[in-house]
């Protein structure tokens, strides 16, 4: 795994998270949130197939 993979864990309703920290969107597995995280990095947009999978949503700012 490289470094631009690194998602953030954190704990939502008693369950593990795992976040992309560029959009925020949170997965309950690790390899999607990366999915996302590479996704995000490289066309600066969300993926309509890996968001479909997410399970925790920011609150907007």
């Amino acid at each position: 795994m490289d470094g631009g993979t690194l998602v953030k864990k954190i704990r939502k309703d008693g369950k593990d998270v795992y976040t992309c920290e560029l959009c925020g969107l949170g997965y309950s597995d690790e390899e999607t949130a990366q999915a996302c995280q590479r996704h995000c990095s490289t066309h600066n947009a969300c993926s309509l197939e890996i968001t479909r999978k997410a399970v925790y949503f920011p609150e907007p700012d």
